[in-house]
């Protein structure tokens, strides 16, 4: 085998091996979507009264929070996976999200209110947010975890948490639709907690996963 074709060959092969990480990541949340969404099915369920709730400004804002902090978590992780990668340019995208609490929680502020702050705060709910968000997340978060690792993090706790961040968006964008609590009030404090308790499996996990 002469050199020029033993470089092809190397070429082939290399290229054969190397997929890209968002499409292996996009792949390996298809495989597990399905398992999150069993879970759900059978554990929870869609509300009741959905058809009517989606007429409610706040709830349809849950679902804008919840898949703003996937599609954050995924752009910074997919970019992060890149082991010259930096978090400048992309960072604010985290932000998006609590932007777009904080304008809905000001919103409600300025509407007439029929219950008390801290009545709209703890809600009805809370603990089973902090349950479900966490479980269901998890199928989704060995998902992110395997589709990561073809990428080349250098800061594999950091790349980590994000997949905990956006496991934690997908599953709560599933979680909103069961949940009848809608005050901006309630999702940044209950959603958040299953959030950084799933971040933080996620970043421990990801520190030997995703060790590159």
């Amino acid at each position: 085998m002469d050199t020029d074709q033993l470089i092809n060959t190397l070429a082939a092969d290399n290229a054969h091996r190397s997929r890209p990480v968002g499409l292996v990541l996009a792949l390996a949340l298809l495989a597990a979507a399905p398992v999150s969404i069993l879970m759900f099915v059978a554990e929870l369920g869609v509300r009741p009264d959905v058809m009517t709730a989606m007429h409610n400004p706040f709830f349809d804002l849950k679902f804008a929070v919840t898949l703003a902090l996937a599609a954050a978590a995924i752009a910074v992780s997919l970019h992060l996976s890149r082991p010259e990668a930096s978090l400048r340019g992309f960072v604010w995208l985290l932000a998006i999200p609590a932007g777009l609490l904080v304008a809905g929680i000001s919103g409600e502020m300025m509407m007439p209110q029929r219950l008390p702050m801290m009545t709209r705060l703890v809600g009805h709910n809370s603990k089973v947010c902090m349950t479900a968000v966490p479980l269901l997340s998890l199928p989704l978060l060995a998902a992110s975890l395997i589709g990561l690792r073809h990428g080349a993090p250098t800061r594999p706790a950091l790349e980590g948490a994000l997949a905990g961040l956006l496991s934690a968006g997908l599953a709560a964008t599933l979680y909103a639709s069961h949940c009848t609590d809608d005050s901006p009030l309630f999702v940044a404090t209950w959603y958040s907690i299953g959030a950084a308790l799933v971040t933080a499996i996620g970043a421990l996990a990801g520190s030997r996963v995703l060790r590159f």
